[in-house]
């Protein structure tokens, strides 16, 4: 991933992680990651005892600060309430998304997923001047908010912080071989972006235990 010059002066001390798994399988349901999910969902619960804990936990402080530039709330602190303290339970998805997601709401580190095979290669890694469009997830066009983080590929934005992954690119269910970018903000130290990328492939290796890491790599 090339990251240009302006990214580096504009977020001094910053971080994006990513890592390329191949031989990996799409499943829907994997009873392994299940049995994690309940794991996770005791052991979030007991780590974040009120709001405080949750809104002074390190991560969720440096986004929440990031995101609020934006006058936008982090999605992850939102999806941890919900989760530690109304009961909510962690949704069920197909298996790539499902391992992507446990790990992020694990580490409160904001993660986009693609498939490979959909992205055309070289990847940027840039700050947005304001007028990138990129379809979103929900299918809707979407303008990159101003000084925005985010990476595209040679046709264009497939992921920013403000407003998350593209659609172009999106985990299928036959994807085979899928690419996770993390996103961190000056603040969270490189080392926990590795122990991220490692959880994410824990998870990734119950529903695909074939699957192995083609690339890892950490720019700052």
């Amino acid at each position: 991933m090339y990251v240009t010059e302006l990214w580096k002066k504009t977020y001094p001390g910053a971080s994006v992680g990513l890592m390329v798994i191949s031989n990996v399988c799409n499943m829907e349901h994997c009873e392994e990651l299940e049995n994690c999910k309940r794991e996770l969902e005791i052991k979030l619960r007991a780590r974040f005892l009120n709001e405080g804990d949750l809104s002074s936990y390190n991560p969720i402080k440096v986004y929440t600060e990031y995101y609020k530039r934006y006058s936008k709330t982090y999605h992850v602190l939102q999806q941890l309430k919900s989760l530690v303290f109304k009961g909510k339970c962690i949704p069920r998805g197909a298996g790539l998304v499902e391992a992507m997601f446990m790990a992020e709401i694990e580490n409160c580190l904001l993660t986009a997923g693609h498939n490979y095979e959909a992205l055309k290669f070289p990847l940027k890694l840039d700050v947005a001047m304001g007028n990138e469009k990129y379809v979103l997830m929900n299918g809707k066009d979407q303008i990159v908010k101003p000084s925005d983080m985010m990476i595209a590929d040679t046709e264009g934005v497939i992921s920013s912080i403000i407003h998350g992954p593209d659609s172009r690119s999106r985990i299928m269910p036959g994807t085979h071989k899928v690419v996770f970018v993390v996103y961190a903000p000056s603040g969270i130290s490189k080392n926990l972006v590795v122990d991220h990328l490692s959880d994410i492939y824990a998870y990734v290796k119950l529903v695909s235990p074939d699957a192995h890491i083609e690339r890892q790599e950490v720019y700052s």
